[in-house]
């Protein structure tokens, strides 16, 4: 594939994830409204999910190939983009106010969940060899934490809520065809963005980790990037947060959980820098919602998590 081809992918799945992600927003805002189901809600769950498909899809494939750089830089790499550059563009576009919840609920569970993979990974390490093991044990256990936080949700979807919703309410049958729509368009414009970014990344031959944490990182995360500026831009801040922390949650939780079940991954020990460095965003995104005006994510703080992101991206760069 020549490179003018693999640009021509990635442009034409940019747009269609352009057109993906209006419709999913429109859909799941207009959801939400209709049932008197808090915007948060919404954003952890059908948004996250929905979008977190392309990371699914790509995980099962390299799990059941063997190819676990693949498994775990398209894992940490995406969620180190969806904190750092996708939170940051957001923000750059409307600041990001959120609720007291996701504040001290979602964002420590993220940060525990997270914690609880670099454990789970080097609990079998001898401190001789490079290499650990996430094996089928530690894909359950990722699992039931999973079903944890599903509970939660279901949970606090329950709750009355007292937001007012800015968005427009359609009828069911299109809000559900907005929805399954925006999806569908989600999934193919990721399709033929990852494929060309991948080509492209073959002609400059880099290395498997450096693609994983990269560009099928970046690639798998397009979705969450196009919905979360979508719905900052429709001031919707809580499905723009929601969609990036639940995402985050899910794709540790579900699909590195049920990768290592399909497939026990050989973990490589350099990876541990990379987990270091997501734990530290997601302690970095705790505190900015501190800074300024409280519980919000202003633009100088959006800012920072870009210029975190061109840093970490320099730093594989140099080590690729």
């Amino acid at each position: 594939m020549s490179l003018g081809i693999s640009l021509l992918l990635v442009v034409s799945g940019l747009a269609l994830l352009v057109l993906g992600a209006e419709a999913l927003v429109r859909g799941a805002a207009s959801l939400g409204k209709r049932f008197g189901i808090a915007e948060i809600v919404i954003g952890l769950t059908i948004v996250a999910f929905g979008t977190s498909t392309p990371e699914l899809a790509v995980n099962t494939l390299a799990s059941m190939d063997g190819k676990n750089d693949i498994v775990f830089g398209n894992i940490i790499g995406s969620n180190l983009f969806n904190l750092l550059f996708i939170l940051g563009v957001s923000g750059l576009i409307y600041p990001l106010t959120v609720q007291w919840n996701t504040v001290w609920k979602e964002i420590p569970f993220s940060l525990l969940v997270t914690l609880s993979l670099l454990f789970l990974v080097n609990d079998t390490w001898d401190g001789v060899s490079a290499t650990c093991m996430l094996s089928r044990n530690d894909g359950l256990v990722l699992v039931l934490l999973f079903a944890i936080f599903l509970t939660y949700i279901l949970g606090i979807a329950r709750l009355d809520t007292d937001e007012e919703h800015h968005t427009k309410e359609y009828s069911l049958a299109s809000s559900l065809l907005f929805v399954t729509g925006g999806l569908g368009l989600l999934a193919l414009g990721a399709r033929l963005s990852l494929n060309g970014a991948v080509a492209m990344g073959r002609l400059l031959n880099v290395s498997e980790k450096f693609i994983g944490c990269t560009i099928v990182a970046a690639g798998t995360s397009l979705p969450e990037l196009a919905t979360s500026s979508v719905a900052a831009y429709r001031r919707h801040s809580d499905i723009a947060v929601g969609n990036v922390v639940g995402s985050n949650i899910f794709n540790i939780l579900w699909i590195l959980g049920l990768s290592a079940v399909i497939r026990p991954a050989q973990y490589q020990n350099s990876f541990n820098i990379d987990m270091t460095a997501l734990i530290g965003a997601t302690l970095v995104l705790f505190l900015v919602m501190f800074t300024g005006q409280k519980h919000r994510l202003d633009r100088w703080e959006a800012l920072l998590l870009i210029m975190g992101y061109a840093g970490y991206t320099g730093y594989l760069l140099y080590f690729r």
